[in-house]
């Protein structure tokens, strides 16, 4: 027996047939299988920092992960010298940006592929210097919601107002704020999770 139930917006399957190969947990919806779904945001993380070359960034990239995507980012090396204001430093900061997006291209490319197998997730990378962040090959994900009335009318005003083009611009408006605003709670609520998966792997085998 299955039922679809959704979840901050998104579809989920559910199977009560314990032969059923969907995700961990009988939860269907993502793209990652049980062997995908095995690692966690931490072991992705450690590959990562093993995997890359220690020349590229001047630490071990932030690499964050959710169902989709694995979005990597590092620091490179501060740019030598001074500059007469704000606007050279930025456009010395793009300059050595899209050098190495050119230079680490074919590299990026292998790594990405190797990590797409292993983990069953796209792979984006983004790179920081200075007062400068840049992302690119970035997913974006459709997310299938159902609105009502009085939710539907704030995504309206939204659009009405001309902060957003559309009802779909205005939602991810609105998820970006509640991000901005809920930062540290969201992280206790990530933590947490993670806990409860590290316990429930710790137990008896079934």
């Amino acid at each position: 027996m299955r039922k679809v139930v959704m979840i901050q917006g998104v579809q989920f399957r559910h199977t009560n047939n314990p032969t059923h190969r969907g995700t961990r947990h009988g939860w269907g919806g993502g793209r990652a299988t049980d062997r995908h779904a095995a690692a966690t945001p931490e072991e992705i993380s450690s590959w990562f920092a093993g995997r890359l070359p220690d020349n590229w960034f001047v630490k071990a990239p932030t690499v964050t992960v959710d169902k989709e995507e694995i979005v990597v980012i590092g620091e490179l090396p501060p740019l030598e010298g001074e500059f007469s204001d704000d606007a050279a430093q930025a456009a010395a900061e793009a300059g050595r940006i899209a050098r190495f997006r050119e230079d680490t291209r074919h590299e990026r490319m292998e790594i990405a592929r190797h990590a797409e197998h292993q983990f069953g997730r796209k792979v984006s990378w983004g790179v920081e210097i200075g007062n400068t962040q840049e992302l690119y090959t970035h997913q974006s994900v459709p997310v299938m919601t159902r609105l009502k009335q009085p939710e539907r009318m704030v995504l309206d005003t939204l659009v009405d107002a001309g902060v957003a083009k559309s009802r779909s611009e205005a939602l991810g408006w609105a998820v970006r704020l509640v991000g901005q605003h809920t930062t540290e709670w969201l992280d206790e609520l990530r933590e947490a999770m993670t806990k409860v998966d590290e316990l429930r792997a710790r137990g008896p085998a079934k």
